[in-house]
């Protein structure tokens, strides 16, 4: 009677079939390849790229800003509109303070170029 199986002389055969380690030597070797890759790629050709791309970000906030503004100085001139239809001094108050801060937010940009001039 036996109680114990017999252990396989083979113990250092690969549980995955040989088609398998090499896919997956395959796979560490191009991904170490690739990060090495990218870890040296030269930054060469980089002088004003940083400039330009900061330049034109603040092209763009100052863009929506400008926008926002224009849309705040429409909505004061309807609120002053309806002020005087409906003879309300509060809301022809709001309207033109509304009309002033579009105003002053729509040319923020002119603004701060005369300031700083």
């Amino acid at each position: 009677m036996k109680f114990f199986k017999k252990v396989s002389e083979n113990k250092n055969k690969l549980m995955y079939p040989e088609r398998f380690h090499r896919i997956k030597s395959r796979y560490f070797s191009t991904a170490t390849g690739l990060a090495l890759m990218i870890l040296f790629l030269p930054s060469a050709f980089a002088t004003n790229d940083a400039l330009t791309a900061i330049n034109n970000m603040s092209t763009f906030v100052f863009a929506a800003i400008k926008a926002i503004g224009i849309i705040l100085l429409g909505w004061g001139v309807v609120q002053i509109g309806l002020s005087l239809q409906s003879h309300d001094p509060s809301q022809r108050s709001n309207g033109f303070l509304t009309f002033f801060g579009g105003l002053v937010i729509a040319f923020a940009k002119e603004i701060l170029d005369a300031v700083l001039a």
